[in-house]
């Protein structure tokens, strides 16, 4: 004889963000310094030498901006911190600068992750130089 067990299906509400632990306002309370252990390897290294000047300016225009307002930079090797969450920052891509709204999930990644600079290669069909047998196309 086989029992079954009745399954309690409970709607999960969305969860909270966590950052390894910490909840984004943990994290917003802590210094740069304070921050460093939490982070990836190569992030932590980097803002452990400091920031560059450039690097801080851009740091100084996030800080004194409101959120919503884009901020425009070339500066695709920043490390997103905690407090770029709910800016948008315009990053250069080598032709255009792409609008990235920085979410909590985005902590410890650089700028440049999120502005692509190569397109999709999307092919069309054979070109002039094709040959007999690359023009053929198989019937769907």
């Amino acid at each position: 004889m086989v029992k079954r067990r009745k399954r309690k299906i409970e709607i999960e509400s969305k969860k909270e963000f966590r950052y390894r632990g910490l909840t984004l306002e943990e994290l917003l309370e802590k210094s740069i310094e304070e921050l460093l252990p939490y982070l990836p390897a190569r992030a932590r290294r980097s803002l452990k030498r400091g920031l560059t000047p450039r690097q801080y300016r851009l740091l100084e225009k996030i800080r004194k901006t409101e959120k919503g307002k884009a901020i425009r930079t070339h500066l695709r090797d920043m490390i997103i911190l905690p407090e770029f969450v709910g800016h948008t920052i315009a990053v250069y891509n080598g032709k255009e600068f792409q609008p990235v709204t920085i979410k909590p999930e985005m902590i410890g990644h650089y700028l440049g992750e999120f502005a692509l600079t190569r397109k999709e290669v999307k092919h069309s069909g054979p070109g002039v130089g094709a040959t007999r047998s690359s023009k053929y196309l198989p019937l769907k």
